[in-house]
């Protein structure tokens, strides 16, 4: 994978991850080596609105939008098949895909968006059907927070994942 894509996906599995002391900072350090483009200034948005909240604050934020009842689970194999066998059979080969890459879910299902943005800054063929609903799943999610918080900052950091789900997509593989 190209080294910006790389960069930005380890980026936005970062922002995804739970505030803590220092960050913010680490993260506004990341956002310095993306190159300019539409992912940039999505994260850019984010980071602005970010900053501008006390740590508890974010991390207020960051609990009702991706951890207790979201409005959006940030699950890529819950919004593409719910509960379902289909799932698991996905999961399945997910975490095959993460345990041989080396990818740690810190906690999470495979599917969750930490994980899969790690694994697919470092897949040189990332999964098939991974990239397949990869961009309807942020759609949804996008499309149910925006609906349930239109001023979520976290909307900013679903888009850029979106643009960079499109392209992905189109890279051969």
């Amino acid at each position: 994978m190209e080294e910006p894509k790389a960069s930005a996906l380890i980026l936005l599995a970062e922002a995804f991850r739970y505030p803590a002391p220092g960050r913010l900072e680490a993260l506004e350090s990341a956002f310095q080596g993306l190159p300019p483009g539409r992912e940039r200034e999505l994260v850019r948005a984010f980071l602005e609105r970010i900053g501008r909240l006390s740590l508890g604050a974010w991390e207020e934020l960051h609990t009702r939008t991706l951890d207790l009842n979201p409005p959006a689970a940030p699950y890529f194999g819950f919004q593409t098949w719910g509960e379902s066998y289909q799932r698991g059979q996905f999961l399945s080969r997910l975490n095959g895909e993460l345990m041989r890459a080396g990818i740690d879910a810190d906690g999470e299902l495979a599917d969750h968006l930490i994980p899969v943005f790690r694994y697919l800054a470092g897949a040189a063929a990332p999964l098939p059907e991974l990239l397949e609903v990869l961009e309807p799943a942020l759609s949804r999610m996008s499309a149910a927070l925006r609906k349930a918080d239109a001023e979520n900052p976290y909307l900013s950091l679903l888009d850029a994942a979106q643009s960079l789900a499109r392209q992905l997509k189109k890279e051969p593989v």
